[in-house]
C-alpha cells in the first residue's frame, strides 16, 4: 500500500486511536494505516476503560485524536459504552466502529451512542481509510452491509421526507454520502452556515438526532442506492 494523501486537506495527519482487546488485530490495523501518509496512529487501548484513560490523559496535553477506531464487542467496558463516553466528554472526537452481523443491538445503542462511522470486521484497508477520512471531516460512513441492516429497523417517520424542503433533500443525499458541511456547501453553491441550518431542519423534521441516522434514512427511502 503506498503513501497516499487527501487533496485539500491539511498537512497534518489524522490522529487515531486503536481500540481492540486482540493485540494481533491491533498490529493488522495500524501496519496498514501506516501505509497512509495522511493517517497517524496517535495510540491503541486494549478496552473501552483503557481508551477512555487514555483520552483523558491525551486532553490534559491537548492531543486527542481525530478519529476513534473501535470494535463493539470487547471484554470489560464494551464499545457500545465506551463509545457514548467518548462522544459526550470528547465532542470533538469521531467515533467509528467495528461490528458484525450478529451484533444487530449493539449497532443500534452504537449510533444512538454518537457513533458516526460502521465498519464490518472484514471491512477492506480501503474501507477502512476511507472511513477514517470521512470521520475526520466530519462526514459520516456506512458499510454497506451495515447500512442495509440498519435501514430494516431504524424508527423515523416515514412521511417526515415530505416535509423536507428541496434544499434539505440535497443536503441529507450528500450526508448520505459521507460529504461534509463544508463539500456539501461547496457543491450546493452555499455557505456552511447555511449547510448547518439545513441539516439541522433535516434532522429536527424526521426526529433524528444524529447525520448517522439520517444518512440510514436517505438510504432506506431509497435516495442512494445502498451500494456505492
Amino acid at each position: 500500500m503506498s503513501d497516499q494523501t487527501v487533496a485539500g486537506e491539511p498537512n497534518a495527519p489524522i490522529r487515531v486511536l486503536l481500540v481492540d482487546d486482540h493485540a494481533v488485530v491491533r498490529r493488522g490495523v495500524r501496519a496498514y494505516l501506516d501505509g497512509y501518509a495522511d493517517i497517524e496512529v496517535a495510540a491503541e487501548a486494549s478496552s473501552g476503560g483503557e481508551a477512555l484513560d487514555g483520552l483523558a490523559a491525551m486532553a490534559a496535553h491537548g492531543e486527542l485524536p481525530d478519529v476513534v477506531l473501535i470494535d463493539l464487542l470487547m471484554r470489560g467496558l464494551d464499545g457500545v459504552a465506551a463509545t457514548a463516553r467518548i462522544v459526550r466528554r470528547h465532542p470533538t472526537v469521531r467515533v467509528v466502529v467495528l461490528t458484525s452481523f450478529g451484533e444487530r443491538e449493539r449497532v443500534h445503542a452504537a449510533l444512538a451512542g454518537g457513533a458516526t462511522g460502521f465498519l464490518l470486521k472484514d471491512a477492506k484497508p480501503t474501507e477502512i481509510v476511507a472511513a477514517i477520512r470521512a470521520a475526520a471531516r466530519g462526514g459520516v460512513f456506512l458499510d454497506p452491509a451495515v447500512a442495509r441492516r440498519l435501514t430494516q429497523e431504524i424508527v423515523a417517520p416515514a412521511t417526515g421526507l415530505a416535509s423536507l424542503t428541496e434544499r434539505e433533500r440535497a443536503a441529507l443525499v450528500l450526508v448520505a454520502k459521507g460529504r461534509s458541511n463544508q463539500e456539501i456547501a461547496d457543491e450546493l453553491l452555499i455557505s456552511e452556515r447555511t449547510v448547518r441550518t439545513h441539516v439541522s431542519g433535516v434532522l429536527r423534521k424526521l426526529g433524528l438526532s444524529s447525520r448517522t441516522q439520517a444518512a440510514v434514512v436517505a438510504v432506506r427511502e431509497g435516495m442512494l442506492p445502498a451500494d456505492p
